[in-house]
């Protein structure tokens, strides 16, 4: 049995890969925060590293890794989005007919 991938590209409104681009950003301002004030919790630290401490740490981990991922999607969308309807002119085009 033989599966073929589908090579089709795909394409994101700039809406979306406006989105994407904050939920990565949001997950870099967020997290790093949020791993901070575990760390000064006296939970993560009783003569070592607490089993508390790691498993929040991996979720920071994880979440940025994500949110990095997210991100690069969306600046990727943003890159090659094509151009809204609204913004685009609405004069006709000219289809290589001389004008006098």
């Amino acid at each position: 049995m033989r599966i073929e991938a589908d090579t089709g590209i795909m394409l994101m409104s700039k809406r979306v890969s406006w989105f994407l681009l904050a939920f990565g950003v949001w997950s870099w301002v967020i997290w790093p925060v949020f791993l901070k004030n575990i760390w000064a919790d006296q939970r993560s630290w009783q003569h070592g590293m607490t089993a508390f401490f790691g498993v929040h740490l991996v979720l920071t981990a994880a979440s940025l890794a994500l949110g990095t991922a997210i991100g690069i999607l969306g600046i990727r969308g943003m890159r090659s989005a094509r151009p809204d309807p609204a913004e685009q002119s609405t004069a006709p085009i000219n289809a290589g007919h001389a004008t006098r």
